[in-house]
């Protein structure tokens, strides 16, 4: 089964579905390499939070694009699409199969589709919405933005400040919304791919999700957040403002108890769950499977072809 493929496989789903443990042990059968298709397992000393796969299986199986950045580091989705696409050439020259694993549907879409095509930047309205989110914290920008584009407002969580205030931009400089740029997006894909979404009962995923926060907790997970605050890192830098780092920080800083905020994590972590079926129900390029079939419908490709 290994040898070199035209086409990407993809294990995508939604956060604790059980992606890491099936794509390893589907990798070892048809002799893959890993790329992590995930906005924050790039970045250094955020292990706990971002479950990464263990020591043990990132040696296991050889995996790209994890511990790459720094959590003060900017990193965008077109950074991503650079380092993949060398990372698929690289894997093709040693005649692997390159196996595509995360829960970033938008990663995945730059990958597999290219960049957003909209206008360019404008640094100084850039500059004015950073100083109202300061002023008036991100929710604010975001009600701005659920104003003029409410479909693309319900993709972006409320504290991913850098997707907001590009989609703001976008509005600002073109007079038409995120959304509408839409169609010139769904154009040829750069790569061949078979993707395979895994398919989980709603409330027994949540359940799992409630068990991995008190692992993560059980496992050091405050200590994490903790170690990045003495390493100098900003509250605000925007990995730290992601669900759960964001939780941790608040009790760190004695603006709420441990309590509250592991079940705010649990809140959050549901609900970016359910945001994420609802961005890989909308291409219908992916196919739903059950984790246990995995495997033996991957089988039945000619990764040779």
């Amino acid at each position: 089964m290994s040898g070199q493929s035209n086409s990407l496989l993809a294990i995508l789903g939604p956060t604790a579905s059980g992606k890491t443990t099936n794509a390893v042990r589907l990798a070892k059968s048809i002799g893959g390499e890993i790329i992590s298709v995930d906005s924050r397992q790039i970045y250094r000393q955020m292990a706990i939070g971002t479950a990464k796969p263990t020591l043990e299986e990132q040696q296991s199986v050889r995996h790209h694009l994890i511990d790459i950045a720094n959590v003060d580091e900017k990193f965008s989705a077109a950074d991503f699409q650079k380092l993949a696409d060398r990372a698929i050439q690289d894997i093709r020259q040693r005649g692997k199969v390159v196996l595509l694993v995360g829960g970033s549907g938008l990663y995945f879409r730059a990958l597999v589709d290219g960049l957003f095509s909209g206008p360019a930047g404008d640094e100084n309205f850039r500059h004015q919405l950073n100083i109202q989110a300061n002023v008036h914290g991100p929710q604010y920008l975001h009600q701005e933005l659920q104003k003029v584009d409410p479909r693309t407002a319900d993709k972006i969580h409320p504290n991913n400040l850098v997707r907001v205030i590009r989609a703001l931009e976008v509005y600002h400089l073109s007079g038409q919304k995120m959304s509408d740029f839409q169609p010139a997006w769904d154009s040829e894909s750069r790569y061949n791919f078979r993707a395979y979404v895994l398919k989980l009962d709603r409330q027994y995923l949540y359940q799992r999700i409630e068990t991995r926060v008190d692992k993560m907790i059980e496992h050091g997970w405050v200590q994490e957040v903790q170690d990045l605050l003495n390493a100098g890192y900003s509250p605000s830098a925007q990995p730290l403002r992601s669900f759960g780092y964001h939780e941790l920080i608040n009790y760190l800083d004695g603006r709420t108890n441990l309590d509250t905020a592991v079940e705010q994590i649990k809140l959050k972590t549901r609900r970016y769950a359910k945001r994420q079926l609802t961005w890989f129900r909308a291409d219908q390029r992916l196919k739903w499977v059950d984790p246990k079939q995995l495997e033996n419908q991957v089988l039945t490709i000619n990764f040779s072809q």
